[in-house]
């Protein structure tokens, strides 16, 4: 398909207009007009890059991409290496941050309550549909540690978990990557954990003093999921080949 076919059906689908994010999102570099080979993954860097160079891909789709709000705007070093292998394979890059974040059906948090088998009751915050994440409950009650143990088999990584082992959790809330600071919606609405894939300093006593078990369960291991589903979809939707490469990231 044509590759501004390609933008601006996913521009529509993800509905970029709605998110103030820290990127741009849609078409960050132009390659060859043409697209029938996708790499997907979460993060544009070099070992997809050249994966994908490796795939013979017109194009990548990515949850991660380039030009982020205060970074340095030069494109030297690592940005550049990364761009000049773009451009001479003559290979787009296309990147999707919040708007992969919150899409109600290939977005990285439905996504990982497929994973992790969590029943979806409503959004992290009630009064702004664009904050991405999610509240919800578990397939059944668990002991806290039993929680992290189900996680661990899943993600197939053991998370960080504050809170007491043998506490019994029946109610979460989650935001994947790194989303520690939105802990504050999950404690105003009385879940028992809040879920996501980094944790810092003040997030231990906030879970300490309110009570909420914050389990922490990598920012990659928790976003592998929404780009793979989007290019699922692309694949079946418009007869593309796609491939979906993870290059996996411990934190």
């Amino acid at each position: 398909m044509k590759l501004n076919t390609l933008v601006s059906y996913l521009n529509r689908e993800l509905q970029i207009e709605q998110f103030r994010d820290y990127c741009p999102n849609g078409l960050q570099v132009e390659g060859n007009s043409e697209v029938q080979r996708i790499v997907t993954g979460v993060t544009a860097c070099q070992d997809l890059i050249d994966a994908a160079v490796a795939y013979k891909a017109d194009a990548i789709l990515v949850h991660h991409g380039y030009f982020w709000k205060g970074e340095p705007e030069a494109i030297v070093g690592i940005k550049k290496q990364r761009i000049q292998t773009l451009l001479q394979h003559d290979m787009s890059l296309l990147a999707y941050h919040l708007p992969l974040d919150g899409h109600s059906v290939f977005g990285n948090n439905v996504q990982l309550a497929d994973i992790l088998d969590f029943e979806i009751t409503g959004s992290l915050d009630p009064n702004d549909k664009r904050v991405p994440g999610n509240v919800g409950r578990l397939s059944r009650p668990m002991r806290a540690g039993e929680l992290s143990e189900h996680i661990a088999l899943r993600l197939n990584r053991v998370p960080q978990h504050i809170g007491e082992e043998d506490d019994i959790i029946e109610t979460i809330a989650w935001c994947t990557g790194g989303a520690q600071s939105y802990m504050q919606y999950a404690i105003n609405q009385g879940i028992d954990a809040y879920l996501t894939g980094e944790i810092n300093e003040p997030s231990v006593h906030n879970a300490r003093e309110s009570g909420t078990h914050f389990y922490a369960a990598g920012h990659h291991a928790t976003e592998r999921y929404g780009a793979k589903a989007l290019g699922e979809h692309l694949a079946q939707e418009f007869s593309l080949d796609v491939e979906f490469i993870d290059i996996d990231n411990p934190v």
